[in-house]
């Protein structure tokens, strides 16, 4: 009978255990979000404030480097119930490996856009390219005016205009 007593109040002790396994991060409104379940792929690592098995919300830190030994004395031993090995490797692999993918991705990014921008600009610095000559030639150019018609450019224009073409090229062409 003392033993039934005893196998139910550790049932009772151990049963919150297992509902503690929750989830808890910040979604992208700035509400802490409470589940049993992982968060979205879309939630930061940086957002998500606990993960089950973790004991508390608060990092943990390592304890403080041991003293050197002196020659000829016994060698430290670790703290009673330390772990032997320094980290977990299971978690802390798999974090590294998410964090160089989202680092190589964002590097991606970044290469794709300078690329398009690149390319943008050399089509920009074509286009003024093409203008200006077509400017210092001296044909006579026309262009449509609020209208629809056409209007042949004077001096003026032509000038404001070769300046606009030459500012591009300087600022595209390098």
């Amino acid at each position: 009978m003392n033993f039934v007593r005893l196998l139910m109040l550790w049932g009772v002790c151990v049963l919150p255990l297992a509902a503690s396994a929750q989830w808890q991060w910040v979604d992208k409104d700035g509400k802490k979000v409470f589940s049993d379940q992982a968060p979205p792929t879309d939630v930061p690592e940086k957002n998500i404030v606990r993960r089950p098995g973790s004991p508390s919300a608060r990092p943990a830190f390592a304890p403080a480097p041991a003293e050197p030994a002196v020659a000829g004395s016994e060698p430290a031993r670790p703290p009673v119930g330390a772990a032997s090995g320094a980290r977990p490797t299971g978690v802390d692999k798999e974090l590294e490996e998410k964090t160089r993918k989202a680092e190589e991705a964002e590097k991606a990014k970044q290469a794709a856009e300078a690329q398009k921008v690149a390319k943008a600009k050399a089509d920009n610095c074509n286009r003024a390219r093409q203008g200006k000559a077509t400017f210092d030639s001296g044909i006579r150019v026309a262009r449509l005016n609020a209208q629809g018609e056409r209007e042949v450019m004077d001096d003026k224009a032509r000038a404001v205009e070769q300046q606009r073409l030459q500012s591009i090229i300087d600022s595209d062409c390098k």
